[in-house]
């Protein structure tokens, strides 16, 4: 491959900037840059200098031997004062170097997963954790990133290539005295592994919202306080107020963190039957994201319904505490009042969906195991009909072999073999 080398840290100005240099040429370009290199994981403090003898700054250099860096090859990284004109002459003087290039983006952690150090899954938690902008996003994020789904597919991978070698000796030594049924102990993996894939699918939906936010709608009929009460969540003024019904037409969106989650807060158009046709986009608008979020709130005035049915979880507040008698168990975006235990109710129920999260995080990784249950289901039913279709059943689970592949890309059709030779002494 190619020596590449990139900025690493953000551009623009900074108190320390890191330049890495990654592939077969990148000692010999440091060494040109530093004149010599520290021991392998040390940090050395280094005059760097151009190609004529110039100094160019004072960095601190590491240097990573092949097979024990992030890309898996020989890396150095340059860790210089974070001046943009320090960066950009090291850069030009990289570029001028016979062998190396600038690094096209993703391709440092492109190289990772071409030489092993990372798995797909840990890869897409890698871009997770970088994009990730609260707590619960980064914790979700490092467990993908640590191997957490990868270290579950292989364990689910060896259960089924094990079943698989299991199926594959009662096919290949059909005429031979199998010294046991191997069809119990084929079933049993089957199912723990089903069973586990299920789960995470089931988890699934909780886990996508944790890595793209949840959404919460505000809903109510006009001019009951929605968009004040959007405005006192968010701490500033996201939408307009009016004592004019109808001023919101279409749907404002308010990102903001609430207990340690990424939320969407929606700003509702107020929900009544209106002649004006603008108005009347807004208010489908409004019922259709609502009926889509993951969490209502409904603002009802004194003694008045919910515009339809509340779910189970959603909330139910009166409007306007500043302006009633008794506002037990009202809200008011305008004082203040009751603002803060609505955000704890947010929190409390959301919190109790992530509870249920899964490891899987995108669309991918459903599928991927969607696929590979399917194939499990269909393995199964074969197995356990007791009919001569042993070599279906066989394929299946290899399909299902397969769908792990695309989830983390570490099967090989060749651990079934080693599995077989390795297990069974059959003299042959």
């Amino acid at each position: 491959m190619d020596t590449i080398f990139a900025l690493a840290s953000a551009p623009g100005k900074a108190g320390v900037s890191v330049i890495r240099i990654s592939g077969p040429d990148a000692f010999d370009a440091a060494f040109r840059l530093a004149g010599s290199l520290p021991e392998p994981r040390a940090v050395g403090l280094r005059v760097l200098r151009g190609a004529l003898g110039e100094k160019i700054d004072e960095a601190l250099v590491i240097r990573f031997e092949e097979k024990a860096s992030f890309t898996g090859e020989a890396v150095v990284e340059l860790q210089t004062h974070g001046s943009v004109a320090v960066v950009n002459a090291l850069l030009d003087e990289l570029g001028h170097m016979d062998g190396l290039r600038i690094a096209e983006p993703g391709e440092f952690t492109r190289r990772a997963l071409a030489n092993g150090r990372l798995d797909l899954a840990q890869v897409e938690g890698l871009a997770d954790l970088i994009e990730s902008e609260t707590e619960v996003q980064r914790q979700q994020a490092l467990r993908l990133f640590s191997g957490g789904l990868g270290e579950r597919a292989e364990g689910w991978r060896a259960q089924l290539v094990r079943a698989s070698a299991l199926l594959t000796v009662t096919i290949d030594f059909v005429d031979e005295e199998v010294p046991v049924d191997v069809t119990p102990e084929v079933l049993e993996l089957v199912d723990d592994v089903a069973q586990e894939m299920q789960a995470q699918v089931d988890g699934f939906g909780a886990a996508e919202r944790i890595r793209s936010g949840f959404e919460v709608a505000i809903i109510g009929a006009p001019n009951v306080g929605k968009s004040t009460l959007l405005n006192a969540l968010a701490g500033r003024d996201a939408a307009i107020t009016s004592e004019v019904a109808g001023t919101t037409r279409d749907v404002i969106e308010v990102r903001m963190e609430l207990a340690g989650l990424p939320v969407t807060v929606l700003d509702t158009a107020g929900l009544r039957d209106t002649e004006d046709q603008v108005e009347k986009i807004g208010v489908a608008r409004a019922r259709a994201r609502a009926e889509a979020a993951d969490l209502r709130v409904f603002l009802v005035g004194d003694g008045v319904e919910p515009e339809f049915t509340p779910g189970e979880e959603d909330i139910v507040l009166r409007a306007k505490a500043d302006m009633l008698a008794d506002p037990s168990g009202a809200i008011s975006g305008k004082t203040g009042q009751g603002v803060s235990d609505l955000v704890e109710q947010i929190g409390s129920r959301l919190q109790d969906k992530t509870s249920r999260a899964g490891l899987a995080t995108r669309e991918r990784h459903r599928a991927a195991m969607e696929k590979c249950l399917q194939s499990l289901a269909n393995a199964r039913s074969l197995i356990a009909s007791e009919a001569e279709s042993t070599d279906i059943a066989a394929e299946e689970l290899r399909e299902a072999l397969a769908a792990l592949n695309l989830l983390i890309g570490r099967v090989d059709i060749e651990n079934i073999l080693d599995d077989v030779f390795s297990s069974f002494c059959l003299g042959k």
